[in-house]
């Protein structure tokens, strides 16, 4: 495999997660480009706009162990990590594996979860593996958390910690759909389209989980020149002296925006980054790290318009 065959894999992912997905190109796209930079993603959309149908779909694609947990008040560490059970037969402790010993993992509505359940994924997020017992659990590879929450709802829900936002690669926003790719939709489900059956679909599997390592090889190759790395840490240092922000961005979101721009070149069929593809992922990955002043939020800004603004003042390099 070669780096020029990275723009044919991705156009495969996008055409036969198509056969699923109606009006979601962009979103997924951004979830693939985080899949192959290694990274987790925060998916942001109201109920009934197919977050969840766009996760199984992608893991279907790439073969990946799927699994998926539903967040909740109740839920407790243990409830994900797993726990030490005593075996009678044995008079033995073993290891009883929780939902986080998985490839893909689904954590759905995660703000529901009090702080010290949502904490419980920081270690595994960032180090890909898990502390029981005194005991380390190094995780499956690829390892990837996709998590969702509601901008709406906000009773019954735990902000989540900026310590917990920085692990997340992307924040993507998945709006509600237009007429006519809801029409589609409508079409689709008169026809027989069944979400919870993608296989009848017709969807097809096109890459495997070891592949995925092996094209994450192959963007490391991808040149990126000083001017690039200029540009990024320039972007970020802008960020700390915006007008208009509380936080600005952190250096895992510099790296972040790195890995994003050598992916999303390479899904480009080329082997060096661009300013454009810098100042492509630079929005999805400092939306939800950014913090805005209330004097800002006053003059009807969000975090959006305010990295677009700082994009504007950082000279592209040539």
């Amino acid at each position: 495999m070669k780096i020029n065959d990275l723009k044919g894999i991705f156009e495969s992912l996008r055409a036969e997660a198509g056969k699923v997905l109606v009006g979601l190109g962009d979103p997924f796209e951004l979830l693939v480009v985080a899949l192959l930079s290694n990274g987790h993603v925060l998916l942001e959309g109201v109920p009934g706009t197919a977050k969840t149908l766009m996760a199984k779909t992608l893991s279907f694609m790439v073969q990946a162990q799927f699994t998926r947990v539903q967040f909740t008040p109740d839920l407790m560490p243990s409830d994900i990590l797993g726990t030490s059970v005593f075996d009678m037969s044995s008079s033995r402790f073993y290891l009883k594996k929780g939902p986080i010993f998985t490839q893909l993992l689904l954590a759905d509505e995660i703000n529901r979860a009090p702080a010290k359940t949502q904490s419980a994924l920081l270690e595994a997020m960032e180090e890909r593996q898990v502390n029981l017992e005194g005991e380390r659990h190094v995780l499956e590879t690829p390892f990837m958390v996709i998590a969702t929450q509601n901008p709406i709802e906000y009773e019954g829900t735990y902000p989540l910690p900026e310590a917990q936002l920085d692990r997340f690669m992307f924040k993507i926003l998945v709006p509600y759909s237009p007429v006519d790719v809801e029409v589609e939709i409508l079409r689709r489900v008169h026809q027989g389209f069944d979400p919870h059956n993608i296989e009848a679909s017709g969807l097809s599997k096109v890459i495997t989980a070891g592949q995925i390592v092996e094209i994450r090889k192959l963007i490391q190759q991808v040149t990126v020149e000083d001017g690039i790395l200029n540009y990024i840490a320039r972007i970020n240092e802008a960020s700390r002296r915006s007008t208009d922000l509380v936080l600005g961005a952190s250096a895992r979101a510099a790296t972040h925006v790195l890995a994003s721009s050598k992916t999303f070149a390479a899904m480009q069929g080329r082997d060096f980054v661009t300013p454009d593809d810098v100042k492509f992922v630079v929005p999805v990955v400092f939306r939800h790290r950014v913090l805005l002043k209330p004097e800002a939020e006053i003059e009807g800004l969000n975090s959006d318009a305010v990295i677009q603004r700082l994009l504007g003042q950082v000279e592209v390099p040539r």
